[in-house]
């Protein structure tokens, strides 16, 4: 059955929930539209975050970032909502989320979001 683009993630139990450590999940082929050309916006998604009892599964992430392909969204606006999403999903200790756009009209952008804040 072929992977579909969904707004959910799903989880699995902490396997060491006693024990701090990091979870770094990273994809280069994230992308997304801009709400004021239509143009698509090209990014590296990184993801880290403490988990505390739960996990996202990972092809479950892929499938949710993939829902972001024809959607328009600024840059700030879409990684705030993934960090958001993220954070209903698992409830980590910690999560950071950052994108790095690619360059469109000389520009690079980075935007990182934060839980706690």
């Amino acid at each position: 059955m072929p992977l579909k683009p969904r707004k959910t993630v799903e989880t699995f139990a902490n396997p060491k929930p006693g024990r701090p450590y990091t979870v770094r999940c990273e994809t280069h082929e994230f992308t997304c539209v801009c709400p004021m050309t239509g143009q698509p916006d090209f990014a590296t998604v990184t993801i880290d975050y403490v988990p505390a009892k739960l996990c996202f599964e990972l092809k479950s992430l892929k499938a949710y970032l993939w829902s972001y392909r024809s959607e328009g969204a600024f840059h700030e606006a879409v990684i705030n909502r993934i960090l958001d999403d993220l954070v209903a999903a698992v409830k980590p200790a910690r999560m950071t989320v950052e994108g790095r756009f690619h360059i469109r009209g000389g520009i690079q952008t980075t935007v990182t979001a934060r839980h706690p804040e």
